[in-house]
């Protein structure tokens, strides 16, 4: 099942909205992931001050995609836009290993948000076309993602600038979820489609 036949199923009224918000690191390649997400050029990216934000319609869906910079000094910030989230997308660079610990910290604290509580995570394992890039498996393990058990989730190798692997995959359960409920489906790795 893809994106668009959930939404289909989701939608309950013409131009049904789906709020997502895209964090990570610095660095981490959120723009230009968003930017793939848009069909927009890649060509010319720079750091995000502040935050972006892409509106893609999509058969009567609008995806409203709030792209929060990831410096250390924006983090603090994230937490105003954790509001009527419907997902949450956390972009990790996996080749910069040096950050996993940093990025897996982040990632953690984000689960613990009160205000985050049940909504769907994807994981974006960036920067896949890089040499040195971790698999999403390994990613996975050390960041202990199989002990999250309040909320679907899923990993996903990509990389934003080849586009390969660049899909918002929404969880079959989010067809029958509201927002801050608790969620009716396995928390294994339940098909993000």
């Amino acid at each position: 099942m893809g994106l668009l036949s959930i939404l289909r199923k989701l939608k309950s009224a013409p131009d049904q909205e789906v709020r997502i918000l895209l964090l990570g690191l610095d660095n981490a390649g959120k723009t230009t992931l968003l930017k793939q997400l848009a069909s927009e050029d890649i060509s010319h990216i720079t750091p995000t001050q502040g935050f972006n934000i892409k509106s893609v319609q999509s058969q009567g869906f609008k995806l409203n995609v709030w792209d929060i910079g990831g410096q250390r000094k924006i983090r603090p910030y994230w937490r105003n836009y954790f509001e009527n989230t419907d997902i949450l997308i956390y972009v990790i660079d996996s080749a910069d290993r040096k950050r996993f610990e940093e990025t897996g910290q982040e990632l953690a604290e984000l689960l613990e948000e009160e205000k985050l509580s049940c909504v769907p995570v994807l994981i974006f394992a960036n920067k896949q076309d890089l040499l040195t890039a971790a698999p999403a498996s390994e990613i996975a393990e050390g960041l202990n993602l199989h002990t999250i058990r309040d909320r679907v989730w899923q990993i996903q190798s990509c990389s934003a600038l080849t586009g390969e692997g660049v899909q918002v995959r929404l969880p079959e359960g989010l067809v029958t979820w509201q927002r801050g409920t608790q969620p009716a489906w396995s928390v294994s790795l339940v098909g993000l489609i």
